[in-house]
């Protein structure tokens, strides 16, 4: 029997860490956490975060231990509903990163946080 990917999403949201943009906004500037888009790139080009790097689902594992090398660098993840970056939080938590994050809020509010 296939697992709906409603259910799948419900299932792994329940062990990641899930916070809304206004705290992630927060904690980014306290931490300096990196922020990754986890969209397609014609998704990101047309509604960007600001300071958010582009790394698609389907890659993020392989690209992300290119660019960030500390396991505990606090990472935040989003995407248009949170749906991939639970998705790939749960996977960088399986290579060995240790603080992900998942915005859950959709891109406008993403976007109007990152500029604070």
């Amino acid at each position: 029997m296939l697992l709906p990917v409603a259910d799948l999403i419900k299932e792994v949201k329940q062990h990641v860490r899930c916070i809304d943009a206004q705290t992630a906004a927060s904690e980014r500037k306290a931490n300096k956490g990196l922020l990754v888009d986890v969209r397609e790139p014609a998704e990101h080009q047309t509604k960007p975060a600001f300071g958010a790097i582009n790394i698609p689902r389907g890659l993020l594992e392989m690209k992300l231990m290119e660019l960030e090398k500390d396991p505990t660098r606090p990472i935040y993840l989003h995407c248009a509903t949170s749906a991939r970056a639970a998705l790939g939080a749960e996977q960088l938590k399986r290579v060995g990163y240790q603080n992900v994050t998942v915005i859950t809020c959709n891109m406008d509010e993403i976007q109007r946080c990152c500029e604070l």
